[in-house]
């Protein structure tokens, strides 16, 4: 291998304001001995703490088929995109054939033996994720398509029942589109305003400015529990305390938290709390609403249809309780009985393991990121007082995010993140149009960020000598 020249399969480079790129390119010749091998490959390279003991990453890897592969011009597969979607364990994999081999069918209702079971199986998904979270009762959990019909559920129902003209939304500039949109859609209805919270010199939303712009006309806070661009995270019980004082309702957007760390909405005493599927290593197309039982009960439906109504007139109709009210028609069935198998393998791990050890995996990734020339992490600098979360969104000088995630998957098989990661005006607050995101999970290890750093710097140089 020692000298032969890398080949891309057939793509394009993107011109951009940023960094314009000669084509065709030039393929650098380099020793195959030049990068460490993968921990996604068969070899294991020893290296640092991780070489003394059997990590996390090296125990749970063997149950995710897909991380065991060889993409593009023959390089092992390192996946760091967590943020965007996690990879799924065998037994989730395993539950959702079961359920279509099985016991495939219709949920509620029907007396027959695979209904019975399919229900039984639905229901029990729902008291899973009860448990996961510590919720009161299953009756809060309201199974969705993902977090962003759970955000607009909240906005259709509860939002244009209960904002008015005047009445204001609280929110941070480091909000994803699905909690910022739907709120811009009851505004511009109901007269309602939004008000965004900065970031504060550290690169944090500034929790001490919404805890001062938090006022009696505020009605609804809505905030993420950890940003999926900054890796930071909002002391969320601070905020729920200071909003309940002036009887304003919380939102949170757990969708990077519930994943990587224990998450109980009794500690939190948050109003209303998101999350998907996908992102805690179960399947798409399946999310969840977490709600306090006494405001469901309140908020009118979101969508007429079966399984929602208790009596159905030709002039009107009677609704059921939640959280049937809010599931019309027939659910993604075998997407929550997957969700509740990949609760199972999650909880089997534990929840505190996770999140230590991807603790250890942050500071591992952020450390040696710092050392790529011309780098701009965004978010706060870990610290004693500050833990990041298992990401990084950076920029290189000159080059554009998509040139290195293109070419740290066509040449390196370095699977990254590149845009503005849902987050706009986050993006432009920071000047910047976008940015590259490597994302990790428990499933990662410190030989998939030795690959990734020197895969980085190896495009680095490529691209820059290629200008």
């Amino acid at each position: 291998m020692d000298g032969m020249a890398l080949k891309f399969p057939s793509f394009k480079f993107l011109n951009h304001n940023t960094s314009t790129i000669r084509s065709p390119l030039l393929l650098r010749k380099f020793s195959s001995s030049s990068l460490p091998v993968s921990a996604s490959g068969a070899t294991l390279r020893e290296a640092g703490p991780a070489s003394n003991s059997v990590s996390l990453g090296q125990l749970t890897r063997p149950d995710f088929p897909i991380l065991h592969q060889k993409i593009n011009n023959g390089s092992n597969l390192v996946y760091l995109d967590n943020a965007a979607t996690s990879q799924k364990p065998i037994s989730v994999l395993k539950a959702l054939q079961d359920y279509y081999e099985s016991y495939n069918s219709n949920v509620h209702r029907g007396i027959h033996y695979l209904s019975a079971k399919a229900t039984e199986k639905y229901e029990l998904a729902r008291e899973k994720i009860a448990a996961f979270i510590n919720a009161e009762e299953s009756r809060e959990i309201v199974f969705t398509r993902n977090a962003t019909e759970a955000i607009n559920l909240v906005a259709y129902t509860w939002g244009f029942a209960n904002l008015k003209s005047g009445d204001e939304v609280l929110l941070t500039i480091a909000e994803h589109h699905s909690a910022i949109v739907p709120w811009q859609f009851v505004a511009q209805k109901t007269g309602a305003v939004l008000k965004f919270v900065n970031l504060n010199e550290d690169e944090i939303p500034d929790v001490l400015k919404l805890k001062e712009m938090i006022s009696s006309k505020t009605k609804l806070v809505v905030v993420h529990h950890i940003s999926n661009t900054l890796a930071s995270s909002l002391p969320i019980e601070d905020i729920v305390h200071w909003a309940h004082a002036v009887e304003a309702k919380v939102l949170v957007d757990a969708c990077q938290s519930i994943p990587h760390m224990p998450v109980d909405v009794r500690d939190l005493d948050a109003d209303f709390l998101v999350a998907s599927s996908h992102k805690m290593c179960g399947p798409t197309g399946v999310g969840f609403l977490y709600g306090k039982s006494d405001i469901l009960s309140t908020m009118p439906p979101f969508l007429g249809g079966g399984e929602m109504i208790s009596d159905v007139f030709l002039d009107h109709s009677t609704y059921a309780e939640p959280p049937s009210r809010f599931e019309a028609g027939t659910p993604a069935i075998g997407e929550a009985i997957g969700l509740g198998a990949a609760i199972d393998y999650l909880q089997g791990i534990g929840m505190q393991k996770i999140h230590e050890y991807e603790m250890e995996l942050a500071n591992y990734l952020y450390e040696n990121l710092s050392t790529v020339p011309n780098i701009r992490i965004y978010g706060p600098k870990p610290s004693k007082g500050v833990d990041r979360a298992a990401l990084c969104s950076f920029n290189v000088k000159n080059i554009h995010p998509t040139d290195l995630a293109t070419c740290l998957d066509q040449l390196h098989g370095v699977a990254i993140r590149s845009g503005h990661h849902c987050a706009q005006p986050l993006h432009r607050y920071l000047g910047i149009n976008a940015s590259a995101r490597a994302s990790l999970h428990f499933y990662n290890t410190k030989e998939d960020v030795d690959y990734f750093i020197h895969a980085l710097n190896d495009t680095v140089s490529f691209l820059d000598s290629s200008k």
